[in-house]
């Protein structure tokens, strides 16, 4: 892969990318409050890693945090980092640079996840005893460290085999409840080879991982997980699969605690065009769930709304473009819709989009990459305080090898 390579997802283990050129087809929307798009970091491809996929975690501090699924030390299969402000710049950081083989996970899509005790928590796609991926956690060093970039330590807290406990973990981020179990999803394994969604329980220091969900090889129900999870306040999981359902672009689907097991229901299917495809969504205060669909066909946003003990699908958004959306959009307080898209907006190298509610329908801005600031962005976008959009792009840049960036208001 080069800085001039695209690369469209539709993850089927073990061949989960393919080159595709976007062509833009229709007239780009309203520059997002004529915002620019400010490079904060530029990938190397060396010790600082290469083509970070996933978006980014912001902590209390502003501190953030996110993987590459490339570059790094060793064999170069990724590395977490940690960017800091420092005076007028900010200052990346490797934490943690994966070796891959049997004794470290390999290739991270999903970013990591800051944990009850303030480790970072993640999951690799490939790597371990297995080959099928792990999860794992990261610690800043016990000791004192002399220098501002120490590494932190790694453990492993699960190797899958790829078998019925599941494998190949990839898109979303791991998530918690409010006893400290950790979820998350594998795109293969499982009874009939077609994803699990796990739960991983911590007990006497080691962690333990349970299959809470099989999905069937008929996808009549979905299969293949490929997005992160959500928890209502009720303690019901939501999720989408990439394949199954109507129209075979996949399906949201809930799962909740029945007894000692869980139940899925399906709630929609996705489709928003053929080969647009959905990878997680998010839930507002009202209930209300929001996902995004990418791929082959010009993606965009969707909801689906409770209505009369069922769920209402309607597409909120299409992207203009060939991309689309690749990761769960994020809602602010007032309502509004973020997130990002590939091979859209005024060069073809992908944007980010707010979508305001407005008058019962929706106003969708954006600005777009073109390719000296990044392009093809996956991950989705985080917000601070003051409004700012923070997020990456998983190619391009002035290192060649993908961006950390910001849109300040």
């Amino acid at each position: 892969m080069t800085s001039q390579t695209r690369v469209t997802f539709h993850l089927s283990l073990p061949a989960f990318a393919l080159a595709v050129l976007g062509v833009l087809t229709m007239l780009a929307p309203a520059s997002l409050q004529a915002q620019t798009i400010t490079v904060l970091h530029s990938f190397t491809g060396g010790d600082d890693g290469a083509y970070p996929y996933a978006g980014l975690t912001m902590d209390r501090a502003g501190n953030f945090y996110g993987t590459t699924y490339a570059g790094g030390g060793y064999g170069r299969e990724g590395v977490v980092f940690r960017l800091s402000a420092a005076g007028s710049g900010w200052i990346l950081t490797p934490l943690h640079s994966f070796a891959g083989g049997p004794n470290d996970g390999a290739k991270p899509f999903g970013g990591v996840t800051i944990g009850p005790d303030g480790s970072l928590y993640g999951a690799t796609i490939q790597g371990g005893q297995h080959g099928a991926g792990t999860v794992y956690r990261l610690q800043p060093s016990p000791t004192a460290c002399a220098s501002f970039s120490c590494p932190w330590e790694e453990t492993i807290l699960y190797q899958f085999t790829g078998g019925a406990d599941g494998g190949g973990p990839a898109w979303g981020n791991l998530i918690f409840d409010q006893a400290g179990n950790l979820y998350g999803t594998t795109s293969a394994g499982g009874d009939d080879e077609a994803g699990v969604v796990f739960k991983l329980t911590p007990s006497g220091g080691y962690w333990t991982e349970s299959v809470i969900y099989s999905f069937p090889a008929s996808c009549d129900s979905g299969c293949e997980p490929q997005g992160g999870l959500v928890f209502d306040p009720q303690g019901n999981l939501y999720g989408t699969t990439l394949i199954g359902g109507a129209e075979d672009d996949g399906v949201v689907y809930e799962l909740s605690p029945s007894g000692s097991g869980w139940t899925e229901q399906t709630l929609a299917s996705v489709y928003m065009g053929p080969y647009a495809y959905p990878y997680g969504v998010t839930m507002d205060g009202h209930g209300n769930l929001f996902g995004a669909a990418g791929g082959f066909e010009p993606g965009g946003v969707f909801e689906l709304t409770p209505s009369k003990g069922g769920w209402t699908f309607s597409v909120v958004q299409t992207i203009p473009g060939e991309g689309g959306p690749f990761d769960t959009p994020t809602l602010d307080a007032a309502g509004n819709v973020y997130g990002t898209a590939d091979e859209t907006g005024l060069y073809g190298d992908g944007e980010v989009f707010k979508l305001t509610p407005s008058n019962g329908g929706w106003i969708y801005t954006s600005v777009s990459f073109d390719g000296s600031n990044g392009s093809a962005p996956l991950g989705s976008v985080v917000l601070d305080a003051a409004g700012n959009i923070y997020g990456t792009a998983s190619l391009d840049g002035s290192g060649g090898h993908g961006t950390i960036w910001e849109i300040t208001p």
